[in-house]
């Protein structure tokens, strides 16, 4: 089957497909994402959605890069709503963000963050680029701590000597930034992401209907381990 050139494709028709991915992962799951059913509901054959997603792994990464790229606005839209030198307040509202956008896309949070597809391998050099910059809003604020000598982690574990490059990787789609800075902004996303995927598989009962208190109590103290 001949293609069309990426640039004869329409832009309307691959956000459809994209947002019609979303609505069917929500109803049964990202396992049972179909490229046919997505056709079937938008009204157009199977060949034709083919056009924009050769198969299945295609869309899946589209549909991850996406919502990286949410999840990332969301994070920086979050920081730069409070002032440069309040960087308390900026670790806390992107605290605050990581967990209302999660509530918010529980499908898109759990496709980047959660139980992989079975057969599904991302694409490391597709997904990593919007990953790292999306990760990048927290890492950012973490330098700015260090860089303003307030940054409390004087026995943090070094880096693993062989994995040097991984974390040039991430400085080259995160932004440029110290090491210390940089794990200790994976050991926060550790902790605020168990907490995160704890509640939305409602597995926090003794704590309320939902998990604003416990949430709020860890955001300051990650804020009170880190910053001095």
């Amino acid at each position: 089957m001949v293609r069309p050139l990426k640039s004869q494709q329409n832009p309307n028709m691959q956000a459809a497909i994209l947002a019609t991915a979303w609505r069917q992962i929500a109803q049964n799951g990202a396992a049972s994402l179909s490229l046919r059913a997505i056709a079937r509901e938008l009204g157009i054959t199977a060949p034709a959605i083919y056009n924009y997603y050769p198969d299945r792994d295609a869309l899946v990464t589209a549909l991850i890069i996406e919502a990286y790229t949410s999840f990332g606005e969301a994070q920086y839209a979050a920081r730069d709503s409070v002032s440069a030198d309040d960087l308390e307040g900026r670790l806390k509202a992107a605290g605050r963000a990581y967990r209302q956008w999660a509530l918010t896309y529980p499908e898109r949070y759990q496709l980047i963050f959660g139980t992989p597809i079975p057969g599904y391998v991302a694409p490391f050099e597709q997904t990593f680029p919007s990953a790292a910059r999306a990760l990048g809003c927290l890492v950012s604020v973490v330098e700015a701590v260090r860089a303003a000598g307030r940054l409390k982690a004087g026995s943090f574990p070094q880096v693993t000597p062989g994995h040097e490059e991984t974390f040039g990787m991430w400085k080259t789609y995160g932004g440029e930034t110290d090491s210390l800075s940089l794990s200790v902004a994976i050991l926060i996303w550790a902790r605020v992401h168990g907490l995160v995927s704890l509640e939305i598989a409602r597995n926090i009962p003794p704590f309320g209907a939902d998990g604003d208190a416990l949430y709020a109590y860890e955001i300051d103290s990650i804020v009170q381990t880190f910053i001095r």
